[in-house]
């Protein structure tokens, strides 16, 4: 817009410089489809370290080889990562509860957390670890409660808990405190809701009993009595001499603390066991630092000898289940509850996923870049059908995205005809692609499961790291291989290659792992499966195709500003000037060929490219062209022996 000075004076104007800065796309992003311990379904959960990948995906388990590969790629230099949890029947763990006066249904519990402010499902077996106390030692008793939520490690039969969530005077109704906004806001082990015909009020104390104990009654309780208390593990009889009656409900509670914690005081069920008083009710819960604990246990209280039950108010018709838990099923104020499932090993069809809702590798599409893909279950499908079915849509779909996906050779795969039948067969399947690269053999890996024995487990998490590894000491041009590309916690390979046998792969485009003494196991490979020799394909090696990515990638996103700008010569000039200086910082760190920059790239946009047809088409091209830095494969020493000559 022109500028118009309105009074005399000076003026001061600010005008752009018109260079623009191009930033470098990430190269190091990794992506793992497959089958996790724990987390939402379909859903790219970003990790940075392995306690993301713990907490996130349930971590490393010998049930799930996805994870190995996740884990694999953190211990081999890799710092950023998606994992996506793909499983056709997988369920989440559900308790229902009721409240207290009617008793009705009031708040479901599911095994689940928010993510971008929606709840999803988290389904799996880890779930059935969880355990929800309610009390309403609240502001206001009468209206609040609050909910303690943990997950539970059993160790040596006895509940340890791992995690837990506190949330103190909740709500049903509508407001601040409401009790479904405030924990599916913040927690990580549930999300609650409410069926829309249920009724319910408050939600029943957990282990609580429901009558109201009168004190007026204390003063004829009998001296002596006895009763038959069933802590889940069957009826005992307890005795509680009255050498005085209580005046207060506390008393009572002391009194019948006592009796239970002194009947078996070698028994943590009993000894640890607890009466507290909550308002005019008393909740009594056994201990649970007991291999005997059970948090499905409805307690039994019942006169045996004298009237203490009676007096007390301690009805077995009142009973209440201890500790809400999945699975219990319709247990006093639990109405119901389903243990969660972790379905079975996902095919081909739940790996690959469907694009229109965003399942299998194409829930990716709400990540804003990733590099690498691996796919580590693929390969244990059973036929090359069924790999080409996930991997020829994996293909296609990073081709899309600039990204590089490895193919994983199938389990068993330690000899070298074996390898070449594997090779033969995807190339068969049409999976030769330069967007695609593949290593051979499979990593032996420490297995905690196993006690840390060696497990044999896909390479693609491994060379993950690997590739990320490299690009963050040298860059992406650097092909990923050699004696400083060392596989770290891996124990051996499959089987040790030779010489002679790499020198059958290598030619093929298939990239062997090896064990040398000193390195120890390293990447001794560097094509994609475009680089067989007999295909002579410009994209024969690694990192070519992945420099292209990187530079296609950067230049996508640093000319977005050029859109809708009037296309003429000021437009040409700043895009070519902004490309220029993007690519003469790779020049400077030694990513191209070339011992000058009009040796190593060249930039065009100007009326060359850009004709005026394309102008009225609303067209800009810009032509970039760079010479690529290729590994030394064969390093060829000659050696001759000079003749002496005569002086």
């Amino acid at each position: 817009m022109a500028f118009v000075p309105t009074y005399p004076g000076v003026y001061v104007r600010e005008i752009p410089s018109g260079a623009r800065s191009i930033a470098g796309a990430p190269t190091s992003i990794a992506g793992f489809v497959g089958a996790f311990a724990r987390g939402p379904l379909n859903m790219p959960m970003r990790l940075f370290n392995l306690g993301d990948f713990e907490s996130d995906l349930g971590g490393l388990s010998s049930d799930y080889p996805t994870s190995f590969a996740v884990s694999q790629f953190f211990l081999n230099g890799g710092g950023q990562c998606y994992g996506v949890r793909v499983s056709a029947d997988a369920s989440a763990a559900v308790i229902d509860v009721q409240d207290v006066a009617g008793p009705s249904d009031t708040l479901r519990f599911t095994a689940g957390r928010q993510i971008a402010g929606t709840s999803h499902d988290d389904p799996g077996t880890w779930a059935n670890a969880l355990r929800i106390d309610v009390d309403h030692r609240s502001a206001d008793p009468a209206s609040q409660f609050n909910l303690t939520i943990s997950e539970v490690l059993v160790e040596n039969g006895i509940e340890q808990p791992v995690q837990t969530e506190v949330y103190r005077n909740l709500t049903i109704t509508a407001g601040p405190r409401n009790a479904i906004d405030v924990v599916n806001a913040q927690s990580s082990l549930v999300q609650l809701s409410r069926d829309g015909g249920w009724t319910g009020g408050l939600p029943a104390p957990t282990g609580f009993y429901s009558g109201t104990v009168d004190t007026a009654q204390f003063a004829g309780i009998a001296a002596a009595n006895t009763l038959d208390i069933d802590f889940g593990t069957g009826a005992q009889e307890v005795e509680v001499p009255v050498d005085a009656p209580p005046t207060t409900l506390a008393d009572a509670a002391a009194l019948l603390q006592g009796a239970i914690r002194a009947a078996f005081p070698a028994d943590r069920l009993w000894s640890q066991a607890s009466v507290t008083v909550i308002g005019a009710q008393l909740r009594i819960a056994p201990g649970r630092n007991s291999t005997d604990y059970s948090p499905a246990t409805l307690i039994s209280i019942a006169d045996n000898v004298g009237d203490l039950a009676a007096r007390l108010s301690l009805d077995a018709a009142q009973i209440n289940v201890l500790q809400y838990a999945p699975g219990n099923g319709a247990a006093g104020f639990q109405s119901a509850g389903s243990a969660g499932t972790d379905g079975s090993a996902p095919d081909a069809a739940t790996l690959r996923g469907n694009r229109a809702t965003r399942t299998g590798i194409y829930a990716l599409d709400d990540v804003t870049a990733f590099t690498m893909l691996s796919i580590p279950e693929a390969a244990a499908l059973g036929s090359t059908a069924n790999l080409a079915a996930v991997m020829g849509a994996a293909i296609a779909y990073c081709e899309e995205r600039r990204a590089m996906v490895f193919i994983d050779p199938p389990p068993g795969t330690d000899t070298i005809e074996e390898c070449e039948a594997w090779l033969d067969a995807i190339a068969d399947a049409g999976l030769r692609s330069e967007y695609a690269v593949a290593y051979v053999p499979n990593v032996q890996v420490p297995d905690p499961g196993l006690d840390n024995r060696p497990r044999s487990v896909a390479p693609s998490g491994t060379m993950a790291g690997v590739w990320a590894r490299t690009d963050g000491q040298v860059g992406v041009w650097k092909a990923p291989a050699g004696i400083t590309a060392r596989l770290s916690n891996v124990l051996a390979l499959d089987f040790a290659m030779t010489d002679q046998e790499n020198g059958v792969i290598n030619p093929l485009g298939l990239n062997a792992l090896r064990n040398f003494d000193i390195p120890g196991n390293v990447s001794w490979g560097a094509r994609t499966l475009q680089g067989a020799d007999l295909l002579a394909s410009d994209w024969k090696y690694v990192p070519v195709r992945r420099m292209a990515n990187f530079i296609e990638s950067s230049l996508f996103d640093g000319l977005q500003w050029a859109v809708f700008q009037p296309n003429d010569t000021p437009l040409w000039t700043e895009m070519r000037s902004a490309a220029k200086s993007f690519m003469q910082g790779l020049f400077r760190q030694g990513a191209f060929q070339g011992a000058s920059p009009s040796e190593a790239y060249i930039v065009r946009c100007d009326e060359t490219t850009t004709t005026p047809a394309d102008v009225n088409a609303g067209i800009v091209n810009i032509f970039i062209g760079f010479a690529p830095l290729r590994p030394a494969e064969f390093v060829v020493i000659s050696l001759q022996l000079q003749i002496q000559q005569d002086a």
